[in-house]
């Protein structure tokens, strides 16, 4: 749809203007903000990509926004400690450069999305829904425990990963990685949704047994998204535990799983920018209101309900229509 295009393009201008404004302004709080939507953005286009695609609720990919964070801070660890986690039989030290530490966080979330999905998908609505839940609390739990690497009170990476040829303690310039980051993710995700692979998808989600009678196996269909959509959301917890310098166990909590399902659910369902405009307002909202009152989250409710009950599509669908598009 041609609002919706429009619309988007409004939202990325956005992302590009107000860090540009704070900038000028020299007001570097407010690019935090920004990368701070654009990380959690990130993990949304993960996450959409499993509930917008393929029908999978998910209350558990807070685990792979944990092990993003906890591979980026064990690596991390190591490598300012001077300590290798392994010596036998292979040595393996910890690193501070960022696209090696991504391309672990993305292959440990992707591994722990397969095992997970292979296990989950056997089940079906609310049986999915808890079985995600249970893995997310099982992997909460084991952090808590997991004295090594501070337990309970998490772990501090003193100076932030490098990445070649960039100052990552400038925080316009580490937002330039996350938001080029965010960009080829929306355009995965775009091309996802028009491939033969998506319409797949979309067709399990919407007629599963027509799918099953032209030769298509659904279950493989959304095991794969499901991986994908751990490894994008891994790939966030890396870059979230970079912006904060500090890991802890509620990367890994029931309660990050569903604001990442709330950014989606008040963008809109399946919409391409629906995650950064859902990060967006949940962002805005917890810096304004959040200094207001404590109990900021009640105006968060009260969207939520206008949202489900008046716009079933979500910001995007209200301002461009109830049909979703590919652009």
């Amino acid at each position: 749809m041609i609002r919706e295009r429009y619309f988007n393009a409004v939202i990325f201008a956005i992302l590009l203007a107000v860090p540009a404004w704070a900038l000028w302004a020299e007001e570097p709080f407010t690019i935090t903000l920004m990368t701070r939507a654009a990380v959690f953005a990130l993990a949304a286009v993960g996450l959409n990509i499993a509930l917008g695609l393929g029908g999978l609720v998910s209350f558990g990919h807070a685990v792979f926004f944990g092990l993003g964070g906890y591979a980026m801070g064990i690596l991390a660890y190591h490598a300012q400690t001077y300590t290798p986690l392994m010596e036998a039989p292979l040595l393996i030290e910890g690193t501070k450069a960022m696209p090696l530490i991504w391309l672990v966080a993305v292959v440990i979330s992707a591994f722990a999305a397969l095992l997970i999905g292979v296990l989950s998908l056997r089940t079906g609505g609310v049986y999915f829904i808890m079985i995600t839940l249970a893995f997310g609390q099982m992997f909460y739990y084991f952090a808590i425990s997991w004295a090594a690497y501070g337990g309970e009170d998490g772990l501090s990476i003193y100076v932030r990963n490098g990445f070649p040829g960039l100052n990552t303690l400038d925080p316009i310039q580490f937002y330039g990685i996350c938001l080029a980051i965010l960009s080829l993710a929306l355009i995965a995700a775009d091309r996802l949704a028009k491939s033969p692979f998506g319409l797949a998808l979309g067709a399990v989600r919407q007629v599963p047994q027509r799918v099953e009678t032209v030769g298509l196996d659904g279950a493989r269909l959304k095991l794969v998204a499901f991986v994908i959509s751990g490894a994008i959301t891994g790939l966030a917890g890396a870059l979230f535990a970079d912006l904060n310098r500090f890991v802890s166990p509620t990367m890994f909590s029931w309660q990050l799983s569903g604001e990442i399902m709330v950014f989606i659910i008040i963008g809109g369902v399946g919409r391409l920018f629906g995650p950064v405009v859902g990060a967006l307002v949940f962002v805005g909202l917890e810096h304004w209101l959040g200094g207001l009152s404590d109990y900021w989250h009640i105006y968060l409710g009260m969207l939520l309900l206008v949202i489900v009950l008046f716009g079933h599509g979500g910001i995007i669908g209200m301002v461009s229509g109830r049909e979703r598009s590919d652009g």
